[in-house]
C-alpha cells in the first residue's frame, strides 16, 4: 500500500481535500478525520461518494479533478524507519510492489522526493475499477511477473480493501496500524489478520524474523 502505509498522507492530504470539496457540493456534509478513516476502511471511498453521499458521475469526476490539483502540490512525508525497511529488503534481492488507490505519478513523485528506493510495480487508480484492490488482479499480475507463489509475498496495508485483496488471493496480510487509533479498525485487524503491527519499528521486526 502507499498511502498511511508508506506516507503519511490522509491527515495531512487527503481529508483536507475531501472536506474543501464537500464544501463546494456538499456544504450541509461534515466529517470527522476519525470517520473518513471509518469510512475509507469499509465500505470503501467510492461506496462513501456514490451510497452516502449520493455523488452523480459528474460529481465523482469533478471530485477526482479536484483532487488531483490537491495532490499535485501537496507531497506527504514518509514514516520515519519505512525507507530504511524498504531498502534493506531491495538489497537483500527483494521487491516492492505498489498497489494503491493513489494516481501511478504521485507514488512515483512520493517515493523520489522521499528518498525511497524504487518500486518494481505500480498498481495505481489509474486502473480500470475492475483492476483494482480489493480485486485480485494486481496480485495475480505481480505473482506472474515475477514468478512468485502465493505465500512469497506480504501484503502491508492499512485498510479493509487491501486485506480483502490479499485474502482472496491466498497472500499473507500484515496490517499497518500506524496512521490511526480507532478502536473498530485495530481490532478487525487483529482478529482477522496474518499479523498486525502497530509501529513501523514492528514491521522492522516482523520482516527480520
Amino acid at each position: 500500500d502507499h498511502d498511511d502505509t508508506t506516507v503519511n498522507s490522509t491527515a495531512t492530504i487527503h481529508f483536507p481535500s475531501f472536506l474543501a470539496y464537500l464544501k463546494l457540493v456538499r456544504p450541509e456534509a461534515s466529517y470527522t478525520l476519525e470517520e473518513y478513516f471509518r469510512k475509507n476502511f469499509d465500505p470503501g471511498i467510492m461506496a462513501l461518494f456514490t451510497g452516502e453521499l449520493g455523488f452523480s458521475e459528474e460529481e465523482i469526476e469533478g471530485e477526482f479533478r479536484f483532487w488531483q490539483d490537491w495532490v499535485r502540490t501537496r507531497i506527504p512525508v514518509a514514516y520515519p524507519g519505512i525507507r530504511e525497511i524498504l531498502q534493506r529488503h531491495k538489497e537483500a534481492g527483494g521487491r516492492i510492489a505498489v498497489v494503491s488507490h493513489s494516481m501511478r505519478k504521485n507514488i512515483e513523485r512520493d517515493y523520489r522526493e522521499n528518498d525511497l528506493p524504487e518500486p518494481d510495480v505500480i498498481f495505481g487508480w489509474e486502473q480500470p475499477p475492475e483492476q483494482r484492490k480489493p480485486h485480485t488482479w494486481p496480485l495475480e499480475q505481480i505473482m506472474e511477473r515475477f514468478s512468485l507463489a502465493p505465500q512469497e509475498l506480504l501484503v502491508v496495508d492499512d485498510l479493509k480493501p487491501g486485506y480483502d485483496m490479499a485474502k482472496a488471493a491466498g497472500v499473507p496480510f500484515s496490517a499497518a496500524g500506524w496512521a490511526n487509533d480507532i478502536p473498530e479498525i485495530e481490532q478487525f485487524m487483529r482478529k482477522n489478520c496474518d499479523f498486525y503491527c502497530k509501529t513501523v519499528a514492528d514491521l522492522d521486526r516482523l520482516l527480520e524474523k
